[in-house]
């Protein structure tokens, strides 16, 4: 019976799954769990809620900075992911070519990616400073302005300069994975669209771009659910400020949840991202299935 069991595909897949399966059961399921009932409960830190209902969503939709979370969210992420999906791929077509000491230049693009996001967040917070900042020294010193930036302290700017520090780490993310797609690509195509006349626009337009939609799909969903829930960059950099400028959905939820002490509110939050996520991974369904049509392949 053992063996039989042994030789048995079906059940070697499962007891291979079996250590992953408990391990998502663990840390993902259960914490999703808690965190959907938390939201629906008054739990205090250190006090049992009591059932409470849509109570906390019907007062975080009238909630002043819970919506200009949500805007900051939204702002930050379509921001940052257009920029670093245009950044990342002109890297990648870059990086495509035929270039000298192009390893180099691939390991040193993945430098900003590979540094713990803590440290990132300290040196930006140090170049934003109102006082110190090595971007405001420079640009006194080169006269194009006469004064320092404040880049922390104004709303704006600390939107953009949150956006920024976002970009320079996530810009190796996409442009190392757009390469690898790149790579894939045959040069025969290339090469049978130049004897039709092509120019280079057109080559990238009709060729490179659609066998390279699925990985763009891929890689922008990624970029999108990282984005979104960014939290250590922000928390570093402004802890939210000035003026809530720069909270987003999850430094918000941690606020509430954590120091504030109100857990099924700052649990509401946090599920209340969930479908804009959920957008996010539909998005990558779908150009998953665009890349199954390419290949001939079924859409079921």
């Amino acid at each position: 019976m053992l063996e039989k069991l042994q030789n048995n595909r079906n059940v070697l897949g499962l007891l291979f799954m079996l250590p992953a399966a408990v391990l998502l059961l663990l840390f993902l399921t259960y914490p999703l769990g808690l965190g959907t009932w938390l939201g629906f409960t008054d739990a205090k830190v250190g006090r049992a809620g009591q059932w409470v209902g849509l109570e906390n969503y019907a007062y975080l939709w009238s909630d002043s900075v819970t919506r200009l979370a949500l805007f900051n969210t939204l702002f930050y992420t379509v921001v940052a992911s257009v920029l670093k999906f245009g950044f990342g791929l002109w890297l990648a077509l870059l990086l495509n070519r035929n270039l000298r000491l192009k390893s180099f230049f691939r390991a040193v693009i993945l430098l900003p990616y590979i540094v713990p996001t803590a440290l990132s967040a300290i040196a930006f917070w140090w170049i934003f400073d109102a006082q110190f900042s090595i971007v405001s020294w420079a640009l006194v010193k080169l006269g194009l302005i006469d004064h320092y930036i404040d880049f922390l302290g104004d709303p704006w700017n600390a939107r953009l300069s949150t956006i920024f520090a976002n970009v320079w780490r996530g810009v190796p993310f996409v442009a190392i994975t757009l390469l690898a797609g790149l790579q894939t690509i045959s040069p025969s195509f290339y090469e049978a669209s130049a004897i039709d006349g092509a120019t280079p626009w057109q080559q990238f337009r009709h060729v490179t771009l659609p066998l390279l939609t699925p990985i763009i799909a891929v890689v922008m969903t990624f970029s999108v659910l990282f984005t979104f829930t960014d939290f250590q960059l922000i928390y570093v950099i402004t802890r939210g400020g000035p003026l809530n400028a720069t909270h987003l959905m999850a430094t918000l939820s941690f606020q509430r949840a954590i120091p504030g002490g109100a857990l099924g509110e700052g649990a509401a939050i946090a599920i209340a991202m969930v479908p804009f996520l959920l957008a996010a991974i539909l998005f990558s369904y779908f150009g998953l299935q665009r890349r199954a049509w390419q290949q001939g392949g079924s859409d079921t």
